[in-house]
């Protein structure tokens, strides 16, 4: 089954199912001497995982890795890093019954039309269970633009149905911010707006007792990207992060900078001014603004890379929806199993890991092409 693999010279290739023993990814192009363990790992699977808190799913998977090749000591070797995340909670009984049925929402048919046959246990190939692997991945290359070139990614939930997020310095988010609330609990909503974060979490509760769902949007902001990485034309590095984005499960909708919102302005209320910083003493080019979102002409300008995610509501539910059988016959379903009220809480690790790696991607592209050039 071809679109497995994705990026060029930092390359990911996953294989797995909701189902099956484990879900599995091959890293290509690691440069060696990068120290990875477990525990690193660990970290990113474990914002990830189910069973977290009353507002996610309460499958329970501890989701420990295995490094099965490219680590060495503690160090990347530079050769194929394989690393598997292994299944341990499925219950394929809840699915026996819709076997024959089309969940609403769900990539039942599409797969049924494709290949004339799938596999029903909770989505098979289409399920987000997939996303394990990439956020495995998505650790390395983190830990390469870091070392790099001092890069950092953050995502956070800024909006849960009608309740956004309000923050005034997005480019100084910490981690901490996100990850805990001011008492030192974990803030299981992912938003560091504290009054939207008690509100969205009332909002996801709510659904999850009525048996539906809510969707909303996800903010991804990279951190400390020099500028001059992406490629013209058909590989903006815009266009990377957008296919990295749309290739996760539920994911309707990505923007950059001031996205939709440069569809009322005028040019001159558009442009990011260039100017210079002394800060550092190094005279740095840079812009009064960044409604660019750190990007013009598919290359980056060295400001904060800033995108936007809009995440759909969860298909499965429990309350009764019309559908068609596999001949086409009316029927009624009811999905069973255990369902994330909210995408959002977990989704922002597989952002991050997703936007991580198009940097790591392009930063080793730029790296192959520079002829005696350094970027700021």
């Amino acid at each position: 089954m071809p679109g497995n693999t994705f990026g060029q010279l930092f390359r990911i290739t996953t294989a797995g199912e909701s189902h099956g023993p484990g879900n599995v990814v091959i890293v290509d192009g690691v440069p060696p001497g990068i120290s990875i363990s477990v525990d690193d790992l660990q970290v990113d699977l474990d914002r990830r995982k189910p069973g977290q808190s009353k507002i996610v799913t309460q499958r329970k998977e501890s989701d420990r890795p295995e490094i099965l090749s490219g680590v060495f000591e503690g160090k990347t070797t530079g050769t194929s890093i394989a690393i598997l995340i292994r299944n341990e909670d499925q219950r394929s009984r809840d699915y026996s019954g819709i076997k024959d049925l089309y969940r609403p929402g769900h990539a039942d048919y599409s797969f049924d039309a494709k290949y004339g046959f799938r596999d029903y246990r909770g989505g098979g190939r289409s399920s987000a269970r997939e996303t394990t692997a990439r956020v495995a991945a998505g650790v390395i290359a983190k830990k390469l633009i870091q070392e790099e070139f001092g890069g950092e990614v953050i995502a956070y939930v800024s909006q849960v149905g009608d309740i956004q997020a309000q923050l005034d310095d997005i480019a100084n988010l910490s981690l901490d911010q996100v990850e805990k609330c001011a008492d030192g609990s974990a803030n299981i909503v992912r938003c560091p707006d504290p009054t939207a974060a008690e509100q969205m979490i009332a909002l996801i509760d709510e659904c999850r007792k009525a048996g539906d769902s809510i969707g909303g949007a996800a903010t991804i902001v990279a951190k400390g990207v020099p500028a001059g990485l992406g490629e013209p034309v058909f590989d903006k590095i815009k266009a990377d992060f957008a296919k990295a984005l749309f290739s996760l499960p539920a994911v309707l909708g990505v923007e950059y900078g001031i996205g939709f919102g440069c569809v009322n302005m005028r040019g001159s209320q558009h442009n990011d001014l260039f100017t210079t910083s002394d800060d550092d003493g190094s005279n740095k080019i840079v812009t009064k603004s960044n409604r660019h979102g750190g990007m013009l002409g598919g290359i980056t300008t060295g400001m904060p890379i800033v995108l936007r995610a809009a995440v759909k509501p969860t298909s499965s539910l429990p309350i009764e929806q019309e559908t068609v059988t596999r001949d086409g016959s009316p029927a009624t379903i009811q999905t069973k199993g255990r369902h994330d009220p909210c995408l959002l809480p977990r989704f922002i690790p597989m952002a991050e890991a997703m936007i991580a790696i198009v940097l790591a991607d392009h930063w080793l592209r730029w790296k192959a092409q520079k002829r005696g050039t350094s970027v700021d």
